[in-house]
Protein backbone atom coordinates (compact mmCIF):
# COMPACT_ATOMS: atom_id res chain seq x y z
CA UNK A 1 0.00 0.00 0.00
CA UNK A 2 1.46 3.12 -1.13
CA UNK A 3 2.83 5.09 2.08
CA UNK A 4 0.65 8.32 1.59
CA UNK A 5 -2.83 5.84 1.98
CA UNK A 6 -2.13 4.27 5.41
CA UNK A 7 -3.35 5.79 8.46
CA UNK A 8 -2.49 5.20 12.04
CA UNK A 9 -5.80 3.81 12.88
CA UNK A 10 -4.59 0.80 10.40
CA UNK A 11 -1.34 0.19 12.06
CA UNK A 12 -2.64 0.61 15.16
CA UNK A 13 -4.87 -2.59 14.73
CA UNK A 14 -1.67 -4.86 14.42
CA UNK A 15 0.41 -3.55 16.97
CA UNK A 16 0.03 -5.63 20.38
CA UNK A 17 -2.21 -2.13 22.21
CA UNK A 18 -0.21 -2.83 25.45
CA UNK A 19 0.63 0.71 25.48
CA UNK A 20 4.01 -0.19 27.63
CA UNK A 21 5.76 2.61 26.43
CA UNK A 22 8.84 0.84 26.19
CA UNK A 23 9.06 2.48 22.58
CA UNK A 24 9.29 5.67 24.26
CA UNK A 25 5.72 6.62 23.22
CA UNK A 26 2.62 7.41 25.64
CA UNK A 27 0.48 4.64 24.02
CA UNK A 28 0.15 2.24 21.00
CA UNK A 29 -1.31 4.92 18.59
CA UNK A 30 1.10 7.63 19.28
CA UNK A 31 3.83 5.17 17.91
CA UNK A 32 1.56 4.03 15.11
CA UNK A 33 1.29 7.70 14.44
CA UNK A 34 5.21 7.78 14.32
CA UNK A 35 5.36 4.51 12.39
CA UNK A 36 2.95 5.93 9.45
CA UNK A 37 5.08 9.17 9.21
CA UNK A 38 8.71 6.59 9.01
CA UNK A 39 9.62 8.32 12.35
CA UNK A 40 10.09 4.77 13.83
CA UNK A 41 11.06 1.21 13.31
CA UNK A 42 9.29 -1.80 14.19
CA UNK A 43 12.07 -3.05 16.25
CA UNK A 44 11.31 -0.02 18.85
CA UNK A 45 7.81 -1.81 20.01
CA UNK A 46 9.62 -4.89 21.98
CA UNK A 47 5.86 -6.58 22.45
CA UNK A 48 6.18 -6.68 18.63
CA UNK A 49 9.36 -8.62 18.50
CA UNK A 50 7.76 -11.74 20.98
CA UNK A 51 6.84 -14.75 18.41
CA UNK A 52 3.10 -14.45 19.49
CA UNK A 53 2.90 -11.40 17.48
CA UNK A 54 5.25 -12.57 14.53
CA UNK A 55 2.38 -12.75 12.18
CA UNK A 56 1.33 -8.98 13.31
CA UNK A 57 5.21 -8.21 12.86
CA UNK A 58 5.25 -9.43 9.07
CA UNK A 59 1.74 -8.24 8.09
CA UNK A 60 3.02 -4.59 9.64
CA UNK A 61 6.29 -4.88 7.63
CA UNK A 62 4.59 -5.76 4.08
CA UNK A 63 2.62 -2.29 5.21
CA UNK A 64 5.72 0.13 6.05
CA UNK A 65 8.20 -1.11 3.85
CA UNK A 66 9.12 0.94 0.86
CA UNK A 67 8.10 0.56 -2.38
CA UNK A 68 11.61 0.81 -3.04
CA UNK A 69 14.11 -1.11 -1.10
CA UNK A 70 16.83 0.83 0.65
CA UNK A 71 20.05 -1.16 -0.53
CA UNK A 72 23.05 -0.67 1.76
CA UNK A 73 26.73 0.42 0.66
CA UNK A 74 29.79 -0.13 2.56
CA UNK A 75 30.10 -0.87 6.24
CA UNK A 76 29.87 1.04 8.93
CA UNK A 77 30.01 5.09 10.04
CA UNK A 78 31.05 5.24 5.94
CA UNK A 79 28.24 3.14 4.49
CA UNK A 80 25.15 4.55 2.52
CA UNK A 81 22.20 4.12 1.58
CA UNK A 82 20.73 4.17 -1.71
CA UNK A 83 16.89 3.81 -2.86
CA UNK A 84 14.46 3.43 0.13
CA UNK A 85 11.67 5.54 -1.42
CA UNK A 86 8.14 5.30 -0.61
CA UNK A 87 6.08 7.53 -3.18
CA UNK A 88 6.90 9.02 -6.45
CA UNK A 89 6.05 12.41 -5.85
CA UNK A 90 8.04 14.46 -3.31
CA UNK A 91 5.02 16.16 -2.07
CA UNK A 92 3.13 13.11 -1.76
CA UNK A 93 5.04 12.04 1.66
CA UNK A 94 8.92 12.98 1.32
CA UNK A 95 11.95 11.68 -0.36
CA UNK A 96 14.56 10.08 2.66
CA UNK A 97 17.41 8.78 0.75
CA UNK A 98 19.36 11.10 -1.47
CA UNK A 99 21.28 9.85 -4.83
CA UNK A 100 24.39 9.03 -3.93
CA UNK A 101 27.27 10.75 -6.25
CA UNK A 102 30.13 8.46 -7.70
CA UNK A 103 32.93 9.86 -8.97
CA UNK A 104 34.61 7.64 -11.75
CA UNK A 105 37.96 5.98 -12.38
CA UNK A 106 39.35 3.81 -14.35
CA UNK A 107 41.97 0.75 -14.16
CA UNK A 108 44.05 2.63 -17.10
CA UNK A 109 44.40 6.50 -16.20
CA UNK A 110 47.59 7.78 -14.98
CA UNK A 111 48.74 7.75 -11.36
CA UNK A 112 48.30 11.90 -11.29
CA UNK A 113 44.62 10.98 -12.25
CA UNK A 114 43.58 8.85 -10.47
CA UNK A 115 45.11 10.14 -7.44
CA UNK A 116 43.24 13.83 -8.43
CA UNK A 117 40.14 12.34 -8.85
CA UNK A 118 40.02 10.16 -5.64
CA UNK A 119 41.15 13.59 -3.71
CA UNK A 120 38.54 15.58 -5.40
CA UNK A 121 35.98 12.84 -4.27
CA UNK A 122 37.44 12.95 -0.37
CA UNK A 123 37.92 16.79 -0.19
CA UNK A 124 34.75 18.28 -2.17
CA UNK A 125 32.43 20.10 0.59
CA UNK A 126 30.23 23.11 0.06
CA UNK A 127 28.27 24.40 3.18
CA UNK A 128 24.79 25.19 2.21
CA UNK A 129 22.65 26.47 4.53
CA UNK A 130 24.09 24.81 7.44
CA UNK A 131 24.44 21.54 5.60
CA UNK A 132 27.60 20.08 4.81
CA UNK A 133 27.30 18.79 1.22
CA UNK A 134 29.50 16.22 -0.11
CA UNK A 135 30.21 13.43 -2.85
CA UNK A 136 29.70 9.93 -2.14
CA UNK A 137 31.08 6.91 -3.55
CA UNK A 138 33.88 5.97 -5.97
CA UNK A 139 32.95 4.01 -9.52
CA UNK A 140 35.97 1.84 -10.72
CA UNK A 141 35.53 1.06 -13.93
CA UNK A 142 37.75 -2.24 -15.50
CA UNK A 143 38.89 -0.59 -19.09
CA UNK A 144 41.56 -2.72 -19.54
CA UNK A 145 40.43 -6.44 -19.82
CA UNK A 146 42.94 -7.51 -17.40
CA UNK A 147 42.30 -8.90 -13.66
CA UNK A 148 45.68 -8.00 -12.34
CA UNK A 149 45.61 -4.31 -13.54
CA UNK A 150 41.49 -3.89 -11.61
CA UNK A 151 43.07 -5.22 -8.59
CA UNK A 152 45.31 -3.00 -8.51
CA UNK A 153 43.51 -0.08 -9.23
CA UNK A 154 41.17 -1.17 -6.36
CA UNK A 155 43.98 -1.85 -3.96
CA UNK A 156 44.63 1.80 -4.65
CA UNK A 157 41.74 3.24 -4.34
CA UNK A 158 41.22 1.60 -1.23
CA UNK A 159 44.11 3.11 0.27
CA UNK A 160 42.78 6.24 -0.73
CA UNK A 161 39.86 6.71 -0.03
CA UNK A 162 37.12 5.24 2.74
CA UNK A 163 34.08 6.24 0.73
CA UNK A 164 31.84 3.29 -0.39
CA UNK A 165 33.14 1.66 -3.62
CA UNK A 166 31.39 0.37 -6.92
CA UNK A 167 33.35 -2.23 -8.96
CA UNK A 168 32.44 -2.10 -12.66
CA UNK A 169 33.48 -5.05 -15.02
CA UNK A 170 30.75 -7.27 -16.75
CA UNK A 171 33.86 -10.48 -16.87
CA UNK A 172 32.78 -12.23 -13.38
CA UNK A 173 36.93 -13.05 -13.21
CA UNK A 174 37.34 -9.44 -13.10
CA UNK A 175 34.61 -8.54 -10.86
CA UNK A 176 36.31 -11.32 -8.23
CA UNK A 177 39.94 -10.18 -9.04
CA UNK A 178 38.17 -6.75 -7.60
CA UNK A 179 36.36 -8.43 -4.50
CA UNK A 180 39.55 -10.19 -3.55
CA UNK A 181 40.80 -7.24 -2.42
CA UNK A 182 37.57 -5.15 -1.09
CA UNK A 183 35.11 -8.19 -0.61
CA UNK A 184 34.40 -7.36 3.25
CA UNK A 185 33.78 -4.10 2.46
CA UNK A 186 30.33 -4.53 0.52
CA UNK A 187 30.73 -2.78 -2.47
CA UNK A 188 28.14 -2.67 -5.02
CA UNK A 189 28.77 -5.18 -7.76
CA UNK A 190 28.19 -4.13 -11.75
CA UNK A 191 26.89 -6.00 -12.94
CA UNK A 192 24.36 -9.01 -14.33
CA UNK A 193 23.46 -9.32 -17.64
CA UNK A 194 21.46 -11.84 -19.59
CA UNK A 195 24.79 -13.50 -20.36
CA UNK A 196 26.59 -13.48 -16.93
CA UNK A 197 24.46 -13.36 -14.34
CA UNK A 198 24.54 -16.54 -12.34
CA UNK A 199 28.26 -16.05 -12.48
CA UNK A 200 27.83 -12.26 -10.62
CA UNK A 201 25.01 -13.89 -8.56
CA UNK A 202 27.44 -16.51 -7.13
CA UNK A 203 30.00 -13.69 -6.52
CA UNK A 204 27.41 -11.20 -4.82
CA UNK A 205 26.58 -14.55 -2.26
CA UNK A 206 30.14 -15.10 -2.13
CA UNK A 207 30.78 -12.02 -0.88
CA UNK A 208 27.68 -10.59 0.39
CA UNK A 209 27.83 -7.37 -1.83
CA UNK A 210 24.90 -5.68 -3.60
CA UNK A 211 24.68 -6.16 -7.28
CA UNK A 212 23.51 -4.55 -10.08
CA UNK A 213 21.48 -5.77 -13.06
CA UNK A 214 22.48 -3.84 -15.91
CA UNK A 215 20.30 -4.58 -19.60
CA UNK A 216 20.85 -0.99 -21.37
CA UNK A 217 17.74 0.10 -23.46
CA UNK A 218 15.71 -3.21 -22.75
CA UNK A 219 13.49 -2.44 -19.36
CA UNK A 220 11.69 -6.24 -20.20
CA UNK A 221 15.53 -8.07 -19.94
CA UNK A 222 16.03 -5.75 -17.20
CA UNK A 223 12.95 -6.85 -15.10
CA UNK A 224 13.73 -10.90 -15.63
CA UNK A 225 17.16 -9.90 -14.82
CA UNK A 226 16.24 -8.85 -11.52
CA UNK A 227 13.75 -11.68 -11.04
CA UNK A 228 16.07 -14.36 -12.06
CA UNK A 229 18.26 -12.60 -9.11
CA UNK A 230 15.69 -12.87 -6.44
CA UNK A 231 15.07 -16.19 -7.19
CA UNK A 232 18.93 -17.34 -6.73
CA UNK A 233 18.62 -15.95 -3.49
CA UNK A 234 20.05 -12.37 -3.83
CA UNK A 235 18.17 -9.43 -1.80
CA UNK A 236 19.64 -6.50 -2.37
CA UNK A 237 19.68 -5.52 -5.94
CA UNK A 238 20.32 -1.96 -8.54
CA UNK A 239 18.62 -1.53 -11.25
CA UNK A 240 20.64 0.07 -14.22
CA UNK A 241 18.50 0.87 -17.55
CA UNK A 242 21.30 2.37 -19.54
CA UNK A 243 21.73 6.24 -19.93
CA UNK A 244 21.69 8.44 -23.44
CA UNK A 245 23.62 11.25 -23.93
CA UNK A 246 21.52 14.57 -23.76
CA UNK A 247 20.52 14.12 -27.58
CA UNK A 248 17.90 11.71 -26.38
CA UNK A 249 17.34 13.23 -23.20
CA UNK A 250 13.90 12.06 -23.81
CA UNK A 251 14.61 8.32 -23.82
CA UNK A 252 16.20 8.78 -20.18
CA UNK A 253 13.14 10.94 -18.83
CA UNK A 254 10.18 7.87 -19.97
CA UNK A 255 13.13 5.14 -18.74
CA UNK A 256 13.32 6.10 -15.53
CA UNK A 257 10.08 7.77 -15.14
CA UNK A 258 8.69 4.37 -16.22
CA UNK A 259 10.82 2.21 -14.10
CA UNK A 260 9.89 4.45 -10.61
CA UNK A 261 6.04 4.31 -11.76
CA UNK A 262 5.75 1.10 -12.36
CA UNK A 263 7.58 -0.11 -8.96
CA UNK A 264 5.60 2.36 -6.58
CA UNK A 265 2.24 3.16 -8.81
CA UNK A 266 1.92 -0.36 -10.06
CA UNK A 267 3.71 -2.28 -7.30
CA UNK A 268 5.19 -4.37 -10.02
CA UNK A 269 7.81 -6.99 -9.10
CA UNK A 270 11.33 -6.87 -10.04
CA UNK A 271 11.45 -3.47 -10.04
CA UNK A 272 11.53 -2.08 -6.26
CA UNK A 273 14.50 -1.41 -6.58
CA UNK A 274 17.21 1.88 -6.53
CA UNK A 275 18.08 3.19 -9.86
CA UNK A 276 21.48 3.98 -11.39
CA UNK A 277 22.11 6.51 -13.68
CA UNK A 278 25.43 7.58 -15.46
CA UNK A 279 25.24 11.18 -16.67
CA UNK A 280 28.80 10.34 -17.31
CA UNK A 281 27.24 9.17 -21.23
CA UNK A 282 27.91 12.55 -22.19
CA UNK A 283 31.33 12.16 -22.47
CA UNK A 284 30.69 9.63 -25.31
CA UNK A 285 29.78 12.39 -27.98
CA UNK A 286 32.82 14.22 -29.35
CA UNK A 287 32.98 17.87 -28.58
CA UNK A 288 34.89 20.24 -29.61
CA UNK A 289 35.19 21.02 -26.22
CA UNK A 290 35.63 19.10 -22.79
CA UNK A 291 33.61 21.73 -21.48
CA UNK A 292 30.49 20.84 -23.35
CA UNK A 293 30.68 17.45 -22.14
CA UNK A 294 30.84 18.21 -18.47
CA UNK A 295 28.21 20.74 -18.89
CA UNK A 296 26.03 18.53 -20.94
CA UNK A 297 26.90 15.71 -18.08
CA UNK A 298 25.52 18.35 -15.60
CA UNK A 299 22.61 18.88 -17.51
CA UNK A 300 21.88 15.09 -17.82
CA UNK A 301 22.77 14.83 -13.48
CA UNK A 302 20.33 17.42 -13.08
CA UNK A 303 17.36 15.77 -14.96
CA UNK A 304 17.94 11.83 -13.83
CA UNK A 305 18.18 14.09 -9.98
CA UNK A 306 14.43 15.00 -10.68
CA UNK A 307 13.63 11.85 -11.98
CA UNK A 308 14.22 9.18 -9.59
CA UNK A 309 17.78 7.98 -9.96
CA UNK A 310 19.49 6.89 -6.39
CA UNK A 311 22.98 7.04 -7.71
CA UNK A 312 24.84 9.05 -10.38
CA UNK A 313 28.14 8.31 -11.68
CA UNK A 314 30.10 11.46 -12.46
CA UNK A 315 33.05 11.76 -14.90
CA UNK A 316 33.60 15.38 -14.50
CA UNK A 317 35.04 17.16 -11.79
CA UNK A 318 35.01 21.16 -11.51
CA UNK A 319 33.70 22.42 -8.68
CA UNK A 320 31.54 24.69 -11.61
CA UNK A 321 29.66 21.17 -12.35
CA UNK A 322 29.23 19.35 -9.55
CA UNK A 323 28.20 22.33 -7.01
CA UNK A 324 24.54 22.46 -9.11
CA UNK A 325 24.20 19.12 -8.87
CA UNK A 326 24.90 18.44 -5.14
CA UNK A 327 22.41 21.87 -4.31
CA UNK A 328 19.47 20.44 -6.21
CA UNK A 329 19.32 17.03 -4.70
CA UNK A 330 19.54 18.87 -1.21
CA UNK A 331 16.60 20.59 -2.27
CA UNK A 332 14.85 17.94 -3.73
CA UNK A 333 15.58 15.65 -0.70
CA UNK A 334 14.40 17.81 2.54
CA UNK A 335 11.52 17.03 4.22
CA UNK A 336 8.35 19.01 3.22
CA UNK A 337 7.09 18.36 6.65
CA UNK A 338 9.77 19.42 8.40
CA UNK A 339 10.52 23.32 7.16
CA UNK A 340 14.93 24.05 6.95
CA UNK A 341 15.08 25.90 10.46
CA UNK A 342 17.67 26.40 12.95
CA UNK A 343 17.72 26.90 16.59
CA UNK A 344 16.49 29.94 18.03
CA UNK A 345 19.15 32.34 20.17
CA UNK A 346 21.24 35.13 20.28
CA UNK A 347 24.14 34.91 18.03
CA UNK A 348 27.35 37.08 18.72
CA UNK A 349 29.07 38.12 15.41
CA UNK A 350 32.11 39.34 15.76
CA UNK A 351 33.09 41.19 19.27
CA UNK A 352 30.91 43.25 20.40
CA UNK A 353 30.64 45.47 23.13
CA UNK A 354 27.56 47.26 25.83
CA UNK A 355 27.17 49.77 22.33
CA UNK A 356 26.79 47.37 19.61
CA UNK A 357 23.55 46.59 17.31
CA UNK A 358 20.83 44.15 18.07
CA UNK A 359 19.37 42.67 14.91
CA UNK A 360 16.36 40.51 14.47
CA UNK A 361 15.89 37.58 12.27
CA UNK A 362 13.88 34.17 12.18
CA UNK A 363 15.07 30.95 12.11
CA UNK A 364 14.47 30.11 8.37
CA UNK A 365 17.59 28.00 7.51
CA UNK A 366 18.26 30.28 4.00
CA UNK A 367 16.88 33.74 5.76
CA UNK A 368 19.50 32.90 8.83
CA UNK A 369 22.29 32.40 7.14
CA UNK A 370 21.87 34.91 4.50
CA UNK A 371 21.58 37.50 7.22
CA UNK A 372 24.75 35.82 9.52
CA UNK A 373 26.78 36.09 6.13
CA UNK A 374 25.90 39.53 5.28
CA UNK A 375 26.97 40.47 8.75
CA UNK A 376 29.81 38.38 8.51
CA UNK A 377 31.18 39.46 5.83
CA UNK A 378 30.84 43.48 6.48
CA UNK A 379 32.78 43.07 9.79
CA UNK A 380 30.08 43.83 11.79
CA UNK A 381 30.22 43.81 15.66
CA UNK A 382 26.65 42.92 17.34
CA UNK A 383 24.52 40.59 18.33
CA UNK A 384 21.87 38.51 16.17
CA UNK A 385 18.60 37.49 18.26
CA UNK A 386 17.11 34.52 16.04
CA UNK A 387 13.46 34.25 16.66
CA UNK A 388 11.55 30.93 16.40
CA UNK A 389 9.52 31.77 13.30
CA UNK A 390 8.47 27.63 12.43
CA UNK A 391 10.93 28.18 9.99
CA UNK A 392 8.89 30.45 8.23
CA UNK A 393 10.85 33.33 6.61
CA UNK A 394 10.36 37.12 7.60
CA UNK A 395 7.21 37.69 5.19
CA UNK A 396 5.49 34.43 5.97
CA UNK A 397 6.13 34.60 9.31
CA UNK A 398 4.65 38.03 9.85
CA UNK A 399 1.58 37.13 7.48
CA UNK A 400 1.17 33.77 9.08
CA UNK A 401 1.29 35.16 12.70
CA UNK A 402 4.11 32.89 13.37
CA UNK A 403 6.57 35.78 14.55
CA UNK A 404 4.57 38.46 16.75
CA UNK A 405 5.23 41.24 18.62
CA UNK A 406 5.10 38.80 21.89
CA UNK A 407 7.40 36.24 20.26
CA UNK A 408 10.09 38.64 19.70
CA UNK A 409 9.45 40.15 23.34
CA UNK A 410 9.42 36.79 25.11
CA UNK A 411 13.17 36.04 22.98
CA UNK A 412 14.69 39.02 24.05
CA UNK A 413 13.96 38.28 27.89
CA UNK A 414 14.82 34.85 27.06
CA UNK A 415 17.98 35.09 25.93
CA UNK A 416 18.74 38.09 28.27
CA UNK A 417 19.40 40.73 25.65
CA UNK A 418 19.12 43.81 28.49
CA UNK A 419 22.56 42.23 29.96
CA UNK A 420 24.51 42.19 26.63
CA UNK A 421 24.06 45.74 25.72
CA UNK A 422 23.59 49.31 27.58
CA UNK A 423 20.48 50.48 25.15
CA UNK A 424 17.64 49.29 24.26
CA UNK A 425 17.00 48.91 20.54
CA UNK A 426 16.25 46.26 18.47
CA UNK A 427 16.50 46.30 14.52
CA UNK A 428 13.90 45.03 12.57
CA UNK A 429 13.72 43.60 9.02
CA UNK A 430 12.56 46.48 6.89
CA UNK A 431 10.02 43.03 5.64
CA UNK A 432 8.63 43.49 9.12
CA UNK A 433 8.00 46.51 9.89
CA UNK A 434 4.14 46.60 10.42
CA UNK A 435 5.16 44.76 14.06
CA UNK A 436 7.73 47.88 14.78
CA UNK A 437 5.04 49.56 16.98
CA UNK A 438 3.77 46.54 18.43
CA UNK A 439 7.64 44.87 19.17
CA UNK A 440 7.87 48.38 21.20
CA UNK A 441 4.91 48.34 23.01
CA UNK A 442 5.28 44.66 24.21
CA UNK A 443 8.86 45.07 25.10
CA UNK A 444 9.41 48.09 26.00
CA UNK A 445 12.64 48.40 23.43
CA UNK A 446 12.78 51.04 21.03
CA UNK A 447 12.56 49.47 17.41
CA UNK A 448 14.41 50.55 14.47
CA UNK A 449 13.31 49.52 10.65
CA UNK A 450 16.55 48.07 9.04
CA UNK A 451 16.35 47.13 5.18
CA UNK A 452 14.08 45.16 3.35
CA UNK A 453 17.17 43.07 2.06
CA UNK A 454 20.28 41.93 4.69
CA UNK A 455 22.91 43.15 2.21
CA UNK A 456 21.97 46.82 2.83
CA UNK A 457 22.65 46.38 6.39
CA UNK A 458 26.04 47.59 6.45
CA UNK A 459 25.09 51.17 5.08
CA UNK A 460 22.04 51.24 7.31
CA UNK A 461 24.00 50.95 10.44
CA UNK A 462 26.30 53.70 9.08
CA UNK A 463 24.57 56.06 8.02
CA UNK A 464 20.74 55.65 9.80
CA UNK A 465 20.71 53.79 12.52
CA UNK A 466 20.52 55.36 16.46
CA UNK A 467 21.07 53.42 19.20
CA UNK A 468 19.84 55.45 21.71
CA UNK A 469 16.53 57.64 19.65
CA UNK A 470 15.47 60.60 21.72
Amino acid sequence: MPAKELSPIEIYKLLPGTSCKECGETNCMAFAAKLVNREATLEECKPLLEEKYADNFAELWSLLKPAVKAVEVGVGENAITIGGEYVLYRHDFTYFHQPAIAIDVTDEMSDEEFETRIHVLNDFAYNYIGMDLTLDMLNIRCTSGDPQKFAEAVKKADELTRKPLMLVAHNPVVLEAGLEVVGEKRPLIHGATKDNWKEVAELALKYSCPVVAYSPSDLDTLKSIALTLEEYGIKDIALDPGTQPTEYMSVNTDTYTILRWNAINEEEKGLGYPLIGAPMAAWAVEEEDPVLNEWNEAVIAGVLTARFADLLVIHGISGWSLLPQIILRSNLYTDPRKPVSVEPELVIMGTPDENSPVLLTTNFALTYYTVANDIENAKINGYLLVVDSEGMSVESAVAGRKMTAESVAEAIKDFKVEDMVKHRNIIIPGRSARLSGEIQEESGWSVSVGPLDSSGIPSYLSEKWNPYPE
